[in-house]
């Protein structure tokens, strides 16, 4: 114990003698430690760490998905809300089991109105998932049966909106202006369901509490299930018992869904929460290995730079006596002690990183809460820097045990070449940073390029000069089809007499923003191909100038009118992509299609106009088919499958369109809404372009930060060249100074070192881009219209990365070739 103490005082020593080479080392392991730390934070905080629920292993989806000719018609398997009883009641494999269905409500009586989101689940949830409220009580069967106005509150929104209140039951809230008992607070890690991103946490649950028209509604499919499987019970098994339920549910659709087949998935929920994520995460990891795998090799290259200036000093201390063992443990401890001093400082930036950087996570990543500095993520930076401390050191450490005492005395100091192993190791290094270092540059270049594109894509509208909003009206007070009429109605002439305001429309679905709404639909005299299955479309119901509000252009017939009202002709407007699928080469103008499958009695609607393709949930993803509805005549276009008391535009966004910037106009979108409802909040308040931003979010976020650390290794890379050149050069300035002595020109003493520095590069990068050919495929999911093996790319980087490692040795090549023969041969 005391020979380490002695190492650790000895090396700290050394290192104080040394302040550069020191700082260097630490700041060197600290960046690719916090990095790596920051990542692996999220690593283990959405994929590795448990979910807030009792055995989750246990724990499953399910939901149904249609058949459509081997698509799958939904985004994500749910199911009717009448199959919910169903599966509950008639499934054998599941030891409980409920639905549930995210909803959202207008909050007041509690500080200003506020738009939350909320989930309606029936009671068996909470026992499903083995969690109960860490004050009060969950709700019962017979509270939600009897649609009890209960609420659970999560403990974030008990703690921001009721200051953490210990009195909190028993007091009162209105949800949608309704009043609701408060029975329960639950457990701060408490998430459900697991929603992606920070914006759709539920702030509360209330009981599902079906009303008759939910559950008359069988083509709807808009809930979810989570369910425990039975002890020995597999996913597959219960999929195959859920199957069995799915043909009774099946037998009993009415005559106009008779064709309709369903078959229920079944998913592990730890599975169904990270599965979008995983792609996204497991690069971010790979990426920000390669970095720290340059961090080390530089400071292995350092080490090894720093065993050679002291050869002398180590052969001394083995002639005296000193063991090979103890020269080899007083090495290595002072590497250890770096690269702890490293980790420490690593794991400080890393919480700072993640406090100012978790808020620029996409929103398609789950459990965003959940991510931070726990004692798992620090434990795997102290271990990181511990191991990288080894690796790192043991090389170098090896090379000063075995230095020869000889060689070491008779050199003396002079610096002629010296161990040309030593040399090609350090020279190895450097190219093996080089190639990991283009593979990340290739990568940063293919998503750039791919962002590029995305940029690029015809929107299909006009996101300049438009601001948009959103709201819901809360039933207990607009409880009419009327009611409603007259608030949108006014609500937009209001808007249309307000200063700057050129046009403004409200739209069910707002473009390019993640929403969608998809209904099967049947043109007139189509004839569907053998094995065809359902025509889907993505729908939008819209109020007022929507169209020229959102800047979408009419190719042909008209827009809506006053007049295209209930009671009126049903009239719809298609996009150019479902005509041109439907009626190629034909005027849609006048053709009829309605809703539902062939053999649904359902009221014909006719096309009065045909728009540009639109967009409608991101610029990655193919154009649908799309159709537009007057708000008016949704409910009727439903015929029997309309719910029961559904009214048409209570709820959507506000599209205005104004000379002025948007930012401009909010105070005035506010104002008329306040004139019309003073409670009424607003949500989503933004221009059109931040919104399209919003559904770029995901692929800026993976080309900044695969660029950042493309960024960061090349730079490590770049640095790994110049201190390997540099520190062969100043080993080669005896000669140097006699070539120059002997008449040979300055310019040719640069060349040759520059030469070295281009050699490295190039070998670099020849091995790099052998890597890169194979690594880029699994980029393949994160790209758009960019191939992963896009020679372009890989060029531009790889001539990129050899011209800098030249411009890094010309620095050591100025300084030898500027030596003064004289001097540099009377120092010798």
């Amino acid at each position: 114990m005391n020979g380490l103490l002695n190492d650790v005082r000895y090396a700290l020593r050394q290192l104080r003698k040394s302040p550069g080479f020191a700082l260097t080392a630490i700041l060197t392991l600290a960046f690719g430690i916090a990095a790596t730390t920051a990542i692996f934070s999220i690593v283990e905080g959405v994929l590795l760490r448990p979910l807030p629920f009792a055995d989750q292993s246990t724990l499953v989806t399910l939901g149904d998905q249609l058949d459509t000719a081997g698509a799958d018609a939904l985004p994500t398997p749910a199911v009717a809300a009448p199959e919910i009883a169903s599966y509950v009641r008639d499934t054998r494999a599941f030891s409980g089991l409920g639905g549930y269905a995210q909803a959202g409500y207008e909050l007041s009586g509690v500080g200003e109105p506020a738009q939350v989101n909320a989930t309606r689940l029936t009671a068996s949830i909470f026992p499903v998932l083995g969690v109960s409220p860490i004050m009060g009580r969950a709700f019962t069967a017979q509270e939600d049966t009897g649609r009890a106005p209960v609420t659970l509150l999560s403990y974030q929104t008990w703690q921001s909106r009721f200051h953490g209140d210990a009195h909190i039951l028993g007091q009162k809230i209105l949800l949608d202006r309704k009043p609701y008992e408060i029975i329960g607070v639950m457990p701060r890690e408490f998430e459900f369901p697991l929603a992606p991103g920070q914006l759709n946490r539920s702030e509360l649950w209330v009981p599902m509490s079906l009303s008759a028209g939910e559950l008359a509604n069988q083509s709807s499919w808009n809930y979810r299930m989570v369910g425990r499987l039975k002890a020995g019970i597999t996913p597959v098994q219960a999929q195959s018992d859920a199957m069995r339920v799915a043909q009774e549910i099946m037998r009993g659709f009415p005559g106009p869904m008779a064709s309709l087949r369903i078959h229920p998935v079944v998913t592990l929920l730890n599975e169904d929460t990270v599965a979008q994520a995983r792609p996204l995460v497991r690069t971010l990891f790979l990426a920000v290995t390669v970095v720290l795998f340059i961090a080390c090799a530089n400071l292995a290259g350092l080490l090894l730079v720093r065993v050679i200036r002291r050869r002398r000093e180590i052969a001394v201390r083995l002639a005296l006596g000193a063991g090979n063992a103890a020269v080899l443990r007083q090495s290595l401890v002072e590497t250890l002690t770096l690269s702890i001093a490293g980790g420490l400082l690593g794991l400080a930036l890393a919480s700072v990183a993640l406090r100012v950087g978790i808020n620029f996570l996409p929103e398609t990543l789950p459990r965003i809460n959940a991510i931070g500095l726990d004692w798992k993520v620090v434990l795997f930076a102290l271990l990181l820097a511990v191991v990288t401390g080894l690796l790192c050191g043991v090389i170098p450490a090896f090379a000063a045990s075995h230095t020869s005492v000889n060689d070491g005395l008779k050199e003396g100091g002079r610096t002629g070449t010296v161990g040309g192993g030593h040399a090609r190791l350090r020279s190895a290094l450097v190219i093996a940073e080089v190639a990991v270092a283009l593979v990340l540059l290739v990568a940063s270049g293919l998503l750039l390029r791919s962002f590029e594109k995305l940029r690029a894509v015809n929107l299909g509208f006009r996101a300049d000069h438009t601001l948009t909003a959103s709201y819901s009206l809360p039933r207990h007070e607009y409880p009419t089809q009327t009611v409603v009429d007259g608030f949108n109605d006014t609500l937009l002439r209001k808007l249309r007499q307000s200063p700057g305001v050129q046009t403004a429309g409200i739209t069910s679905q707002l473009p390019a923003s993640g929403q969608s709404s998809s209904n099967s639909f049947i043109p007139e005299g189509y004839v569907p191909p053998k094995g065809a299955g359902m025509n889907l479309s993505w729908t939008s119901q819209v109020i007022g100038s929507y169209f020229s509000a959102e800047g979408i252009p009419i190719l042909r017939g008209r827009d809506f009118t006053d007049a295209d009202r209930a009671g009126s002709p049903l009239v719809v407007i298609v996009n150019h992509t479902l005509a041109q699928r439907y009626w190629p080469g034909q005027d849609p103008i006048g053709k009829r299609i309605h809703w539902g499958l062939m053999e649904t009695p359902l009221p014909w609607m006719t096309v009065v106009g045909e728009i540009g393709d639109v967009k409608q949930s991101s610029a990655d993803e193919p154009t649908q088919d799309q159709i537009y509805q007057p708000n008016g005549q949704f409910t009727i276009s439903l015929g029997q499958f309309a719910p029961e008391g559904s009214l048409d535009g209570n709820g959507g966004s506000i599209v205005l369109r104004s000379a002025l910037p948007p930012d401009q106009m909010t105070d005035a979108l506010r104002a008329a809404v306040r004139s019309i409802d003073p409670r009424l909040p607003l949500t989503q308040v933004e221009s059109m372009e931040r919104v399209v931003e919003e559904g770029q979010a995901p692929r800026r976020f993976n080309t900044a930060i695969i660029s950042a650390f493309a960024a960061a290794a090349v730079l490590l890379a770049l640095l790994g060249i110049y201190s390997v050149i540099a520190f062969s050069a100043a080993l080669r300035t005896q000669e140097m100074a006699i070539r120059l002595a002997l008449g040979s020109q300055r310019s040719s003493v640069m060349q040759i070192i520059v030469a070295s520095g281009a050699k490295l590069g190039l070998a670099g990068c020849g091995i790099g881009a052998v890597v890169a050919f194979f690594a880029t495929r699994m980029l393949r999911s994160m790209l758009f219209q960019v191939d992963p093996l896009d020679p372009m790319v890989l060029v531009l980087a790889a001539v990129s990365i050899f011209l800098l490692a030249i411009v890094a040795s010309v620095i050591p090549a100025r300084r030898v070739a500027n030596v003064e023969p004289v001097q540099a041969l009377r120092g010798e």
